[in-house]
């Protein structure tokens, strides 16, 4: 099954690419590696605001940064020329948890990404990654995720 059967089976639609919201650009690509800006969870359309340990649970947490990776998907279709299936794997993910100082399953609310990233993907979903406590994020967004990518070459 290919990746957008998979999004369908899943009944998920991927949004409009993301626009950035500052002086950036949402990706950057160097030979066949793309570099995905941050991007931060969403819900309803808004930023997902909350704190780990405080205001969120790990499981909701989690489910934040799956709603990250949708987005990602998104752009990352973007930087591919609109197909996916040009992926050739995901290289590196770097997830950023708004939390409190004593809170400690960034790792776990980094699976939501994880875990999708490879539940759409496949073998080309497995990544290397990092998952770091922040205390804050911009809008008092409760998740920011970039990655880095490699593309097959364009059939151009």
């Amino acid at each position: 099954m290919g990746i957008y059967e998979k999004l369908q089976a899943l009944q998920i639609t991927l949004p409009p690419a993301a626009k950035p919201v500052a002086a950036y650009s949402m990706y950057s690509q160097t030979g066949n590696l793309v570099f995905l800006s941050g991007h931060i969870a969403k819900k309803d359309g808004a930023a997902w605001v909350g704190q780990l340990g405080k205001d969120l649970t790990t499981g909701e947490g989690k489910l934040a940064a799956r709603a990250v990776g949708i987005d990602l998907l998104s752009t990352l279709q973007a930087a591919a020329g609109g197909d996916l299936e040009r992926v050739k794997r995901i290289v590196k993910v770097l997830s950023l948890v708004n939390s409190t100082a004593d809170y400690t399953e960034h790792h776990l609310v980094t699976n939501g990404v994880s875990e999708f990233l490879v539940e759409i993907l496949g073998d080309k979903g497995v990544h290397a990654r990092s998952a770091f406590g922040v205390a804050q994020l911009p809008m008092g967004a409760c998740v920011e995720i970039e990655l880095i990518a490699e593309l097959e070459d364009s059939a151009l």
